[in-house]
């Protein structure tokens, strides 16, 4: 019996050990080396594969910026801190940050603002309920309130309010956009965080439309794109939208008074330089 099994053995043996070390000179022969740079970087990547970087994912970005294929600025996630700590792994000096950009809801039409054309009670998402009818919603463009951008956020920076719509927790926010890509409306968008006024309405839909769907929606009166309030340009009319070309530009206040549908959402307080000609203007007007 030994004298049957220990051929095969001794077969099976050195073809395991022809094979092992086959494998091994292939390994050390066609092996890629990896810059240690990346895994620095990767290590202080904040791990979401977001996406926002443009790459598909924290692994890709770190090979990226690495490669010098992408710039060392493009995580939005870290921020500041990351940019810097990607220059001094990468040696390189006068790296500045990424513009610091926030998630906004450019939708106002919660449950009291907006019609609805019936009663959903199906899965709760946003892209399961706009395949049955559109979504329940009236306006088409208007915001579906079941939270799957809420849902999606890895930072828990979103909550739902009892309006049924979305609202960004901006001391959390990132600006990851996975909200924005989450959304089937473009209701979520990023502006840059310095930006106090944004409009909240992306509906394209005519005056007659807008107005007997949603109280605040936009109906294109074009008083916002008109020289005496956007002298300089800062707001132009795309098709029935408005469209913000300066974001940072004082014009933008005069835009959020003057806005007949209250369509404009202001990000804190108004300049003292528009109270104080709003009072002179009504004195006058009393007068």
């Amino acid at each position: 019996m030994n004298s049957l099994f220990l051929p095969s053995i001794l077969a099976l043996g050195g073809l395991g050990l022809f094979f092992g070390a086959g494998l091994a000179y292939a390994a050390r022969k066609f092996a890629v080396e990896v810059d240690p740079r990346v895994e620095k970087v990767l290590d202080i990547l904040p791990g979401v594969n977001c996406g926002a970087c443009g790459q598909p994912g924290c692994s890709a970005y770190a090979e990226a910026v690495v490669a010098g294929r992408v710039p060392p600025n493009q995580c939005a996630p870290g921020g500041p801190e990351v940019t810097s700590k990607i220059a001094q792994i990468l040696g390189i000096t006068g790296v500045e940050a990424a513009e610091a950009k926030v998630a906004v809801v450019c939708c106002q039409g919660g449950r009291s603002i907006a019609e609805e054309k019936f009663d959903y009670s199906g899965l709760e998402d946003c892209r399961a309920a706009e395949l049955i009818g559109g979504g329940s919603k009236a306006c088409r463009f208007g915001c579906l309130g079941l939270g799957s951008c809420v849902r999606a956020c890895p930072f828990d920076a979103m909550v739902m309010t009892e309006e049924g719509l979305p609202r960004v927790l901006e001391d959390k926010c990132t600006a990851c956009g996975i909200c924005v890509t989450t959304c089937p409306r473009g209701i979520m968008q990023l502006i840059p965080k310095e930006q106090k006024v944004y409009l909240g309405c992306v509906s394209q839909d005519r005056a007659k439309a807008v107005k007997s769907v949603c109280k605040v929606g936009c109906f294109a009166c074009k008083i916002c794109a008109m020289p005496k309030v956007s002298p300089s340009g800062s707001i132009v009319m795309e098709g029935n939208l408005p469209e913000i070309k300066s974001p940072f530009s004082d014009e933008l206040f005069l835009a959020y008074k003057k806005c007949p549908s209250k369509s404009y959402v202001l990000r804190g307080e108004l300049p003292d330089s528009i109270t104080e000609a709003q009072d002179e203007k009504g004195s006058k007007a009393d007068g």
